[in-house]
């Protein structure tokens, strides 16, 4: 099958990129696949990070010979000449990665080309239908990308749900997220925490260790875990790491760790994180906690995962469908300090790391890249 995927890639950064570099290399094994990446994502004007860019290079890269950087977001007639190059790769299959109504009409747009002009067929892969931070016309343009789609993916119950609102019979399938395995083996304890004390400033050395990892932006709850902190610090004594680039004012959280008096046990790394040293994190921590007021799926879980890590998560969205209760971590409730402290001191207070971790070792064989590729395969092949 000849395949042309449409979204972010490197250059480019962030888990969206990462996450298009592992299904093109896990689609490459028997097809013949193209990458048709961003050279303007957003205007500078509406990006709230401090680039979007790596500034090293990736674990994994598309080929540059396979990695042809031609879209922009906001140019009508880039996504006019770009629909027609593609048209021209006589693709059996388009897939966009679809997370944010803002690319609907570039995306509509491109796929209404390319499908007028070849007999290709075109896959929206859902990360999100309606975004977690919603905008005025959110509906309309999501409305309008769908119409030009043949399949979908979705990759929780949440958006499933969501997506029988725009979609009237088109065949569509849930595959749950894949693991992230592009960053690395895990190392041990001792080597991470050298590692993170050295290079990030951050003495870990003899501590245990929970993560809170990702862009922090106002849903993802970090005041929540802030605010639990004085509560677990009295049963078991620990560091936070916070390890992200603010998308949110940081300067609020930074004034509710000092107000709470936490300087000494919570350490903020806001920098982007290379992808070579993402494994350090992870590596080091005893326990990953996703305290989201808001969410659909979360790829952090599945960095956790890679990692054998377990992860205390709210119950929001699909989280709950990955995190096996009192198996592979806690499913806690939303929007509530004393939740994230109570399981936070629980996991310590009954030793659960050994057994949540075997059993999160265990459970990622679920979420396979050749398992989520072929079942993608299967439901564009079949009659």
């Amino acid at each position: 099958m000849k395949i042309v995927i449409v979204g972010t890639a490197y250059p480019m950064r962030g888990g969206i990129a990462q996450f298009n570099a592992l299904l093109y290399k896990y689609f490459s094994t028997g097809n013949d696949v193209k990458m048709y990446s961003f050279k303007r994502q957003y205007p500078e004007m509406f990006f709230p990070g401090k680039t979007q860019y790596e500034q090293d290079e990736p674990v994994f890269k598309i080929p540059d010979d396979k990695n042809v950087i031609s879209v922009d977001s906001v140019n009508p007639f880039n996504w006019l000449n770009t629909g027609k190059k593609i048209a021209g790769e006589n693709a059996d299959l388009i897939i966009f990665k679809y997370w944010l109504p803002f690319f609907a009409p570039c995306f509509a747009t491109i796929s209404f080309i390319a499908k007028k002009f070849s007999k290709t067929k075109v896959l929206f892969l859902c990360d999100n239908v309606i975004p977690h931070e919603k905008r005025f016309g959110d509906r309309f343009f999501t409305k309008l990308a769908f119409s030009q789609a043949d399949y979908f993916i979705v990759m929780s119950k949440t958006v499933e749900e969501d997506l029988k609102i725009f979609n009237k019979g088109k065949k569509y399938k849930l595959i749950q997220h894949p693991v992230y395995n592009i960053f690395g083996d895990k190392v041990s304890k001792v080597e991470a925490k050298e590692f993170i004390s050295k290079e990030y400033k951050a003495d870990v050395r003899n501590e245990k260790v929970i993560l809170f990892f990702g862009y922090i932006r106002k849903y993802k709850g970090l005041n929540y875990l802030i605010d639990a902190m004085p509560e677990i610090l009295k049963k078991v004594n620990l560091k936070l790491l916070v390890v992200g680039e603010f998308y949110d004012d940081e300067n609020k959280y930074r004034e509710q760790i000092k107000n709470l008096n936490l300087e000494n046990h919570i350490k903020v790394i806001s920098d982007f994180v290379p992808d070579m040293n993402v494994r350090y994190f992870f590596s080091a921590s005893d326990v990953v906690v996703l305290p989201y007021a808001d969410a659909t799926q979360s790829g952090i879980i599945q960095i956790a995962y890679h990692y054998d890590k377990p992860v205390i998560a709210t119950d929001v969205g699909g989280l709950a469908e990955v995190v096996r209760n009192n198996e592979t971590g806690f499913i806690i409730e939303p929007k509530s300090s004393k939740a994230v402290a109570d399981a936070v001191i629980k996991f310590y207070k009954n030793d659960l790391e050994e057994k949540f971790s075997k059993n999160a070792s265990e459970e990622k064989k679920k979420f396979s890249w050749e398992e989520f590729t072929s079942k993608i395969s299967e439901m564009v092949l079949k009659k």
